[in-house]
């Protein structure tokens, strides 16, 4: 998990797994156009990505397609976002039952 961390610190990965969010299946041309950087600089970053298995490669003839892969992300929000998801939905059926026995009490009187 320290490799997805490692590569979601950096800006351009960042941006590039955005790009593959709004269109995945793209080639190294494609994900270089909106970037202000080589192509041999990008191809870097989509190795740190592949390495930290953020994105697939599939190979369509000659041209290398790059895919999102959503799955080392949901692991972290299940493990870091779901805990604080947890508590804040504890805390609102602590609220509901407080709340519907104080309702209770009103009503026996």
């Amino acid at each position: 998990m320290s490799d997805v961390f490692k590569a979601l610190a950096d800006d351009t990965r960042r941006i590039l797994l955005d790009q593959l969010f709004d269109q995945n299946g793209q080639t190294l041309r494609q994900l270089t156009q909106t970037l202000s950087m080589s192509r041999q600089a990008v191809s870097k970053h989509l190795k740190i990505l592949e390495a930290a298995n953020l994105i697939t490669i599939h190979w369509q003839g000659r041209e290398k397609l790059h895919f999102i892969n959503p799955v080392p992300i949901a692991e972290i929000v299940h493990r870091w976002v779901g805990r604080f998801e947890e508590a804040r939905l504890d805390m609102l059926v602590d609220l509901k039952t407080e709340s519907e026995t104080k309702e209770e009490k009103r009503n026996a009187l």
